[in-house]
This record gives C-alpha cells, sequence and structure tokens, in this order.
C-alpha cells in the first residue's frame, strides 16, 4: 500500500555571497582614505592582505603579499584637500606655507631616508605617459637597497612610488622583495593597476 504524505515546500536557504577579500578593520580604514584622496582601488589578484606597520618610524595604511613569493606591498594614502583648503586661506592672509602639491617630494624622500638610512637611492621622474595611466600629475620612483630592519622583515630591497595629483591626493606605494631581478619587477606589475585617482 502507497502512503501519501504531503510534502510542503521548505524555503531555500540561500547563504550570502562570500566576500572575496573579507574587510578587516584596517582595509576599513584604509577605504575611507581611500575615498577621502579621490583614489580608486582594486583588489589585485593573486594578493592577500597583511599588517602594514603604523608607528613612529613607518606610518603605512595598508599592506598586501604575494603568498610563497617573498614580496610585499605597503600603501599610504593622503588626501590634500584640507591643506589645499587651509594653503588658500593662508595665502590670503599672507601667511607663508609650504604648496600641499609640492609637498610629496619630502614626503618620499624622508621615507626613502628612513629605509635607507643613508639617503642614498636611484630616484626617476615618472614620465608623462605612465602618470596619465593614473590620472596624477607628478610622481618619482626610488630604487632602494634597504637597512637590515625587523621592522622591513629584512628585505633587501624596495621601490618606493610616489604619484601626487594637483588639489587632490598622494600615494605612496613601497614593494619589497630580496631580489632586484625580472621576478621583482613582474610582482610589480601584478599590482600596478590596483591603485589610481579617479580622473
Amino acid at each position: 500500500m502507497l502512503l501519501m504524505v504531503p510534502v510542503m515546500a521548505q524555503p531555500k536557504q540561500v547563504a550570502p555571497p562570500a566576500a572575496k577579500h573579507p574587510q578587516s578593520a584596517e582595509q576599513k580604514e584604509f577605504f575611507r582614505l581611500v575615498a577621502q584622496a579621490n583614489v580608486k582601488f582594486i583588489y589585485p589578484n593573486g594578493f592577500r592582505e597583511i599588517k602594514a606597520p603604523d608607528d613612529e618610524d613607518f606610518s603605512f595604511d595598508y599592506g598586501l603579499e604575494l603568498p610563497g613569493r617573498q614580496f610585499e606591498i605597503w600603501f599610504q594614502v593622503k588626501s590634500e584637500k584640507e591643506n589645499w583648503t587651509s594653503y588658500l586661506t593662508g595665502k590670503s592672509q599672507n601667511t607663508q606655507m609650504a604648496n600641499p602639491d609640492s609637498v610629496y617630494i619630502g614626503l618620499a624622500e624622508a621615507q626613502a631616508s628612513a629605509f635607507t638610512g643613508d639617503g642614498k637611492f636611484f630616484k626617476r621622474d615618472i614620465p608623462p605617459d605612465v602618470l596619465a595611466r593614473y590620472h596624477a600629475d607628478a610622481g618619482k620612483s626610488y630604487l632602494l637597497t634597504l637597512l637590515d630592519l625587523p621592522q622591513t622583515k629584512h628585505y633587501k630591497y624596495a621601490l618606493l612610488i610616489i604619484l601626487q595629483k594637483n588639489h587632490t591626493g598622494t600615494i605612496l606605494a613601497v614593494c619589497f622583495a630580496n631580489v632586484k631581478g625580472p621576478e621583482f619587477f613582474k610582482n610589480i606589475d601584478k599590482a600596478s593597476n590596483c591603485l589610481k585617482f579617479k580622473p
């Protein structure tokens, strides 16, 4: 004998989609700073979040690594909007202040000196076509031989890149590795489009 039991449709339980990169407190704060500086961030494939140093020696907002590759990137993003407003107010009151659009050079050279300990580094202007790709007005790169420091996890080399957009903000990225060969520059290229100013 066949027994008929009514079957009630069960509501289908759908799990919320898992975030590809769950947001940490550091990432949320970094996204806030990125938005203030009118910057766009796209999480690069193959990277994972690490804690970047934020102390009196090295102050960075966010960090990423390529697992198993001995390669890290630390980011610092700053908005110039408040500084620019203060500068214009001070200028109208005949107060001498540094132009916020030129401060990026001092910031980069201070960071480069902190990493090398001697201020000796190879510095280049970023070409106009590359600046245009990032919607930046100015920029420099610094190839560094690092001091042997626990804060930098004893990495040997770094490429410091700074981009500046007038009246808007500054992007500072430092890429670390132990070998300064083709693999280092390939790894940099993998993350080369993760941060840029909005048009």
